[in-house]
């Protein structure tokens, strides 16, 4: 029995190698009275091809004038400053915020901060180009909010009204997507579902279904490519904003009947039966900064037990519902810890790609001990080669760019909004400041082709030094944290004396400090790159193929 139970694991396991590589983006926010500082925190982590990061300028525009709306944005194969083809137009405003430009646009000169995350959606609600006539994508959506908005409610219903108006158009994936839009004071859940293919504008039909909740400020919520809103109370404006046709379109789909009465549970209305790709970061997020809410189910892994992670029959899948919109935290919330949580590959659990017993190697002694080579991110052909299942953590060597940022509103706005960037991927990569007062971002963090290397691209380097640690990742991996920690913790440690200073520029010439301030943060993104091409020549030396 035991020789057929293994044998049926090994065949479970090798089956389910070939399943594609799934949503990537995951987001965590805390309100202001859940941080560690007071600061309202947002983050995002994102996979694809583009990382190219920069400053644009507000800017004065004519009356009349229309600003396009592109499909593009996200293409790291176009010029720095082309977002693509022009789908359409909306009209122009007088005057815009400056903001920095990237795949997805995340905050403004005046601590306006937005956070994505592709979510699913029922097949039904998926809609293409060439299906229908929606044009608005998510992230120029967030580039219209940033250029207009300074306060978060205000930009949840600005964008709700693009997308109803012109139309919700998918840009990754055919997912739906969800947003938290945050400024100092509070942040906001923001929901889009698509309506389907064969929509038109200037029908009458809404071309999009959308929901908003507020995030309570003692309280954090994580997103993991998927819905978290679940009951409306439409009525309360307070808390929650919505289209107008937010529980219609389930009813009229037949998700959702008001005679049965049972409560609306809008991500049950539009969300397809829950994966775990979903469910293993719900789990993570509130077994880490919520342990005693409730019972979570047991997915540490046990010594005695190597097989635990293979065992699927032994698992408990757990309901949605157990996941709350949101809660408070038992520990306030740092940046550092979002951080961390950023570079989660699921350490000491079942998820933990390095835990399968196919990583064991003997150690001489007549024991076995984890072989160096075991790593979290081990590609397709390496999953083929030791028969492991796929397990997406929350670090992605699929790696794109990812953020934390911080809101605050006893500092002036350009040295209040801070933006926690790091590239490629967030287990390797050093996080470095960008203040929202930033003139410019250094060049190295906009230079990014994916079909040419380029020594002068931070994304390059670190991507370089990404590679070579399947040379011995788990040695590689500890010779790149001797270097990257002591960086990032003289950022931090320094951050207090280095606003200070900021600030006493400020209060004489605030342009001077946004200048001071531009000049630290390019230095230190300049400082990235070099630390990687240097980690880059150390690792092929030392773990160079000519020594035994």
């Amino acid at each position: 029995m035991n020789k057929i139970h293994f044998g049926c694991i090994l065949l479970f396991s090798a089956f389910l190698v070939s399943v594609p590589e799934v949503h990537s983006c995951t987001i965590i926010a805390a309100g202001k009275k859940a941080t560690a500082d007071g600061s309202v925190i947002i983050s995002h982590t994102d996979t694809g091809p583009d990382s190219r990061i920069y400053y644009v300028p507000g800017k004065t525009f004519r009356a009349g004038e229309q600003a396009p709306v592109y499909w593009g944005i996200q293409d790291a194969g176009l010029p720095l400053t082309d977002d693509g083809e022009v789908l359409g137009y909306i009209p122009q405003v007088r005057k815009t915020y400056g903001y920095f430009h990237s795949a997805y646009s995340h905050m403004n000169e005046v601590q306006l901060g937005i956070a994505e995350s592709t979510t699913a959606q029922r097949p039904e609600l998926v809609c293409t180009r060439e299906g229908g006539k929606q044009i608005m994508t998510i992230e120029q959506a967030m580039i219209f909010a940033l250029q207009r908005y300074d306060r978060a409610r205000e930009a949840v219903m600005f964008i709700g009204d693009l997308m109803i108006r012109y139309g919700f158009l998918p840009s990754s994936g055919d997912g739906s997507e969800t947003l938290v839009i945050a400024d100092t004071e509070e942040a906001w859940v923001f929901e889009v579902f698509g309506v389907g293919n064969g929509w038109e504008p200037g029908t009458g039909r809404p071309g999009a279904v959308w929901a908003a909740q507020r995030l309570p400020d003692d309280q954090a919520t994580m997103v993991p490519n998927w819905s978290i809103i679940k009951e409306i109370d439409a009525s309360d404006s307070k808390w929650f904003l919505v289209s107008d046709n937010y529980m219609q379109e389930a009813i009229d789909r037949g998700w959702y009947d008001p005679a049965s009465g049972k409560p609306f549970i809008w991500q049950e209305a539009y969300s397809p039966l829950p994966e775990e790709y979903a469910t293993s970061r719900f789990w993570l997020f509130y077994s880490t900064f919520m342990p005693n809410l409730r019972e979570w189910p047991d997915r540490k892994l046990d010594p005695a037990n190597p097989y635990k992670g293979m065992q699927p029959y032994y698992q408990v899948v757990e309901p949605l519902s157990i996941y709350p919109f949101a809660a408070v935290p038992e520990k306030k919330i740092s940046v550092r810890d979002v951080i961390s949580f950023q570079r989660s590959t699921f350490e000491g659990t079942i998820y933990d790609m390095t835990s399968y017993p196919e990583w064991l190697v003997p150690d001489g002694n007549g024991g076995y001990v984890k072989s160096p080579l075991a790593t979290p991110f081990p590609g397709s052909e390496m999953r083929k080669l030791i028969k492991q299942t796929y397990r997406r953590p929350v670090a992605r060597h699929r790696g794109h760019y990812g953020m934390v940022m911080q809101l605050r509103d006893w500092l002036p706005d350009a040295i209040g909004g801070v933006y926690w960037v790091y590239l490629d991927n967030p287990y390797f990569s050093p996080y470095v400041p960008i203040y929202a007062g930033n003139l410019s971002v250094a060049v190295t963090y906009n230079i990014y082709d994916p079909e040419k290397y380029d020594e002068r691209s931070a994304r390059w380097a670190i991507d370089f030094v990404d590679n070579l640690a399947n040379l011995q990742f788990r040695d590689i991996a500890a010779d790149v944290r001797a270097v990257r920690d002591p960086f990032e913790a003289e950022i931090f440690d320094g951050q207090e004396k280095t606003e200070t200073q900021a600030l006493g520029i400020y209060k004489k010439d605030p342009a001077a400090a946004r200048k001071f301030l531009t000049y630290y943060s390019d230095g230190k993104m300049n400082r990235v790159t070099e630390m990687f091409l240097e980690l880059r020549d150390q690792i092929i030396t030392r773990y160079t193929n000519n020594r035994e």
